[in-house]
């Protein structure tokens, strides 16, 4: 499985050491960064499973951001969990009505915070944690590792697998071939982007047998993206 990517917005080094550890304990991908306005430029760059934003970090802060975040069409559903050491109701309000989803007050206990993680993601997402994925008439089971074009059972290897995986996490939605080589192959992994072409051609060749329909889209100059219908 693909694990949910979560980016976290904490300029308190120990803190955002404690965060990185106890998410990726639970099998999460995780970025930390310490100011807002390179949280910003990352997020458009990606646009991760969840963001946890403190709300005073430096140059953007985190309310602020927050509301950036909704305005745009990309990041509008993102789930965004706001953690800050103010505990006043009003400050609770403004930040839940800035466009946070959840809201916890330093200090805070560990398990809480990443349950609150979990059920956000089932909640907002609750692709990223399913066994199953659906799109069309294309099921992926990701327990059993098999997948289905209608009644027949689809062969991949085990990196068009990973790369039908994320797709079907976000249809419809267009990702570069940079994207795609972050989030499939991962950041530490050098690889050209044309290698992109190669396996998204042998995923398309294997979901598309005979005169089925293609269900990869690709989009000239953007990148590639998977039919909802």
């Amino acid at each position: 499985m693909i694990a949910p990517k979560i980016i976290v917005v904490e300029d308190e080094e120990p803190l955002g050491v404690l965060i990185k550890y106890n998410l990726e304990a639970e099998g999460y991908k995780v970025e930390v960064i310490a100011r807002g306005d390179e949280a910003e430029i990352r997020l458009q760059e990606t646009v991760p499973d969840l963001l946890v934003l403190d709300w005073m970090v430096p140059a953007v802060s985190g309310i602020e951001l927050c509301r950036r975040l909704r305005m745009r069409a990309e990041t509008e559903r993102l789930p965004i969990i706001m953690l800050t050491a103010r505990g006043e109701e009003s400050d609770r309000v403004r930040g839940l009505s800035t466009g946070a989803d959840d809201y916890l007050v330093k200090p805070f206990s560990t398990p809480e915070f990443v349950a609150r993680v979990r059920a956000l993601l089932r909640r907002a997402k609750p692709e990223v944690l399913s066994s199953v994925l659906k799109v069309g008439d294309i099921v992926l089971d990701r327990e059993s590792h098999r997948v289905y074009r209608g009644p027949t059972e689809v062969h991949l290897g085990p990196t068009e697998f990973r790369l039908l995986e994320f797709l079907m996490q976000h249809p419809g939605r267009v990702f570069s071939r940079g994207q795609l080589l972050d989030n499939v192959w991962g950041e530490t992994i050098y690889i050209d982007e044309r290698t992109v072409d190669v396996h998204v051609g042998r995923l398309r060749k294997a979901v598309n047998p005979g005169n089925a329909p293609d269900v990869i889209r690709t989009i000239r100059g953007a990148g590639y993206s998977i039919n909802e219908s």
